[in-house]
């Protein structure tokens, strides 16, 4: 599904009926229902009010808090909050979102402040909380308060998230380093297409964990501390794309100006970006719980990573290939592996090698990829 969540405004009650009753299918945590009402928590539908067409209204997920100099704020996406680059300073955004709101305006919970453009390398947006609309501890719908320390992706990393369409699912992370190219679209399901190209992007391999209008959804660790990894914003029907959470504070801080700290949750980050951001010393130690798939050896991936930073260019212009990342071999666990998302929808397939300079390449058929 291209972009966020949406509904044909001329059938929207007929359609939010069909809907309702497809996201009550087992599978879902709580079937989505309780992220497509009025909450208070995180991890639920929203969106900006000005995010429609003749025909269309769209949403996504308001995905966490977070706090920059004492003052409180939504993270999300660009294309959520922004409107692909659209946005100026101060438009509204409704909880829950207009597709959960037969597309009329909820509750205006915040104002949208700023984004990291399109083209930036992350799909992040920020609108400034209102008092006493949504809940200040920063608590995610599933999951609660998420860590103030973040964690940097890895492969075979276990991993959960909150959105507004699926509700709480749980993944692990297939491929990192990974170099995707995403669809949008200028409006709501209308205007000109157009693609963005990423690098050093998360993706976790799975057809349930997420889906339209699930974006903006913080992805977290999935055991007791929930440790921010990824901010999600696209993927296809088999994968969800996520920008590393470092660099999505990195960026946000930029648009700001720099120099301020953003912190999750309701507690505030003061001090200058350069100290704040500096992702190696803000990481920490991940321990997968027990019955989870162990990480790739550090060595493993920093060698696959190589090899693949010298094919790289090549391999992301051959025709048909959508991505190139480093993920497991699907010969054994502890070997690392080039991962090519090849698409599938025309039938044609690319020549590619086996292997490069010894290491396996591993080719994923998929659609192609969308912003949610």
């Amino acid at each position: 599904m291209l972009k966020r969540k949406r509904f044909l405004v001329a059938t929207m009650l007929t359609l939010a009926v069909l809907c309702s009753a497809l996201l009550t299918a087992p599978g879902y945590a709580d079937g989505g229902a309780n992220h497509q009402k009025r909450n208070q928590h995180f991890g639920v539908s929203g969106g900006n009010v000005n995010d429609r067409s003749n025909a269309f209204c769209c949403s996504g997920t308001l995905g966490s808090l977070v706090t920059i100099g004492g003052t409180k704020y939504i993270l999300s996406n660009n294309h959520v909050l922004a409107r692909a680059d659209q946005a100026v300073a101060g438009e509204d955004v409704s909880q829950p979102g207009l597709i959960d709101n037969s597309c009329r305006v909820a509750t205006i919970v915040a104002d949208f402040t700023t984004a990291a453009p399109l083209g930036s390398n992350v799909d992040a947006a920020i609108a400034q909380l209102r008092t006493g609309t949504m809940d200040s501890t920063g608590f995610i719908e599933d999951i609660g308060v998420p860590s103030g320390t973040i964690v940097n992706p890895s492969v075979g990393l276990s991993v959960a998230k909150s959105g507004r369409t699926t509700g709480f699912t749980t993944g692990s992370i297939s491929s990192v380093n990974t170099s995707v190219s995403v669809q949008y679209q200028k409006g709501c399901n209308s205007g000109k297409k157009f693609t963005v190209s990423y690098t050093n992007q998360v993706i976790i391999g799975s057809s349930t964990f997420s889906a339209g209008g699930d974006s903006g959804s913080l992805i977290v660790t999935n055991n007791s501390t929930h440790n921010p990894v990824a901010l999600l914003y696209a993927g296809s029907s088999s994968s969800t794309i996520g920008n590393p959470i470092g660099e999505v504070l990195t960026k946000l801080s930029a648009a700001l100006g720099g120099g301020t700290a953003v912190s999750f949750g309701g507690s505030s980050g003061h001090g200058p970006a350069a100290a704040t951001f500096d992702v190696n010393s803000a990481l920490q130690p991940y321990t997968p719980g027990r019955g989870q798939m162990p990480e790739l050896p550090e060595q493993a991936v920093l060698h696959a990573s190589q090899v693949l930073e010298q094919q790289r260019d090549k391999l992301m212009n051959t025709p048909l290939v959508l991505g190139v990342g480093v993920g497991r071999s699907d010969e054994n666990d502890t070997d690392a592996a080039i991962v090519v998302y090849v698409d599938k929808t025309t039938g044609a397939r690319p020549f590619l090698p086996e292997s490069i300079d010894g290491v396996k390449v591993r080719v994923e058929l998929t659609d192609p990829f969308v912003a949610f």
